[in-house]
């Protein structure tokens, strides 16, 4: 992960975190980091592309969201936007994208890359829309990682969508928990419990954190969307394509071919 403001490495332990003390870390993870995010990553994603993770997969081909053509007029809003890149694609489609990140930095980013669309700087878990104001909300590992309480999010992003609206959601695969952050073969033994919740986080020398992402099971995530007043229809885990060469964090080829590194939850509100 990326350094503290002062430039001292920080320690990566696994502790608790609370809903504030993870909002506040990971909003200055995301200002300090959205630089070299975008510098190492925004080729891969591209100024318009949507990407639902590591592995390549596209909305393109996957319709998650729909078929594109059905995407034409649909209010449609991004959490956890970064760069707004699947908000642009979104209103290439025609819809009306709103796109929503916690940093005041990447969003900037998305200024740089330019376009209409409106960024909003806001936490998920309390987002500044009026109720039933869209028809669809997307996240491709925005948001949902990093938070303490995800059924505060998902129970926000209900609020928001119209009655029969999805909600489709990417994070990292819940088993890759149990295994090292390497893309190499120290990544293919396991580490860790599956079962254990504790958050990861970093920290500074004076034990602030400076980021923190929260581990939920499988079963964890169906609990929350079902007690957040959704109903799960799909729960894709997309196989490493043969051209991706690339590696990304702990994603790579080698495991990718072995074990599940994204896992994507469709959700329909009712």
């Amino acid at each position: 992960m990326g350094p503290d403001p002062e430039g001292t490495e920080p320690e990566a332990t696994r502790r608790d975190a609370d809903v504030a003390e993870s909002s506040r870390a990971n909003r200055g993870w995301w200002d300090r980091n959205a630089d070299e995010y975008q510098v190492e990553h925004g080729t891969f994603l591209g100024d318009d592309r949507f990407v639902w993770g590591p592995e390549g997969l596209d909305e393109v081909e996957a319709e998650l969201l729909g078929a594109p053509e059905d995407l034409k007029g649909r209010d449609v809003l991004e959490i956890g936007a970064g760069a707004a890149q699947c908000s642009r694609w979104l209103a290439a489609q025609g819809a009306r994208p709103v796109a929503l990140d916690l940093s005041y930095r990447q969003l900037q980013h998305a200024l740089r890359i330019g376009g209409s669309i409106p960024l909003v700087c806001a936490d998920a878990g309390a987002l500044p829309f009026a109720d039933a104001s869209f028809d669809l909300a997307c996240s491709a590992y925005g948001a949902l990682p990093f938070v303490a309480d995800p059924r505060l999010v998902l129970r926000e992003v209900r609020r928001v969508l119209r009655p029969g609206g999805r909600f489709v959601f990417s994070v990292t695969h819940p088993i890759r928990w149990a295994f090292p952050d390497e893309p190499g073969p120290e990544g293919l033994s396991v580490a860790a419990s599956y079962f254990d919740r504790t958050p990861y986080v970093e920290q500074d020398e004076n034990g602030y954190a400076v980021y923190v992402e929260h581990h939920r099971t499988i079963g964890d995530r169906v609990r929350d969307i079902a007690a957040s007043g959704f109903r799960l229809v799909d729960l894709v885990e997309p196989e490493w394509p043969a051209w991706n060469t690339s590696e990304w964090g702990g994603w790579s080829p080698l495991r990718g071919a072995l074990i599940p590194g994204t896992a994507i939850f469709v959700c329909e509100r009712d």
